[in-house]
């Protein structure tokens, strides 16, 4: 790799990584209701946060761009560098950015939608199958962080079992592990509460 193209990579993934960090849930705080949703709730700057505090509608927006954001950063990477190993790079970037945004002093939200994008662009058959296993236990017990950590714990062996049908990428299990990673971190301080039995259900809060 020639100088030149190892800048030209470095580049499209901080593009990747500004792109993830493009405050969806924290602006339609400020527009809707000038609120700052890192000081309410959870803290979070994601689509639950927004729901509870500004409503449904919003709340889906922000879900929607949080999962293109995602995806989109892997369409990226696909399209300007070449590899496994870049397309995953560009994810993780974009879940950085979620994360750790450079716009609000590193305080997002929780990675649960972008972390979804990232796999609908890298293996859609995953993401989708990630995505019904958070609404089978979401349906069951009305509990985005539960429905989020079980969905988190089960993106690795669904990435397992999609290789059967396709070839196996180390790039790809990585990528799978670090996002529930993520995921279960963002949520430490909800396994408390649901251990308690006091998570909020959906509709009550």
């Amino acid at each position: 790799m020639t100088l030149i193209s190892l800048f030209f990579s470095a580049f499209v993934v901080l593009l990747c990584y500004l792109l993830g960090s493009i405050p969806s849930g924290y602006l339609a705080g400020k527009w809707l209701s000038n609120i700052d949703l890192r000081e309410l709730g959870s803290g979070s700057t994601g689509a639950t946060n927004v729901l509870r505090h500004i409503g449904k509608g919003p709340a889906l927006a922000v879900f929607l761009i949080d999962v293109g954001k995602g995806t989109l950063a892997v369409v990226l990477a696909k399209m300007f560098l070449q590899g496994d190993g870049w397309e995953v790079l560009g994810g993780i970037s974009a879940l950085i950015g979620h994360i750790w945004p450079i716009w609000l002093n590193w305080q997002g939200g929780k990675a649960v939608a972008t972390g979804l994008g990232v796999l609908l662009g890298l293996s859609w058959p995953v993401g989708l199958s990630c995505f019904v296993v958070f609404l089978a236990v979401f349906f069951a017990t009305k509990i985005v962080s539960l429905s989020s950590i079980v969905a988190a714990i089960s993106l690795p062996i669904l990435m397992l079992i999609s290789f059967r049908f396709t070839h196996y990428s180390h790039a790809y299990m990585a990528v799978c592990l670090m996002a529930m990673s993520f995921v279960l971190w963002r949520h430490r301080s909800n396994f408390n509460r649901l251990v308690k039995g006091t998570e909020p259900r959906i509709g009550k809060f």
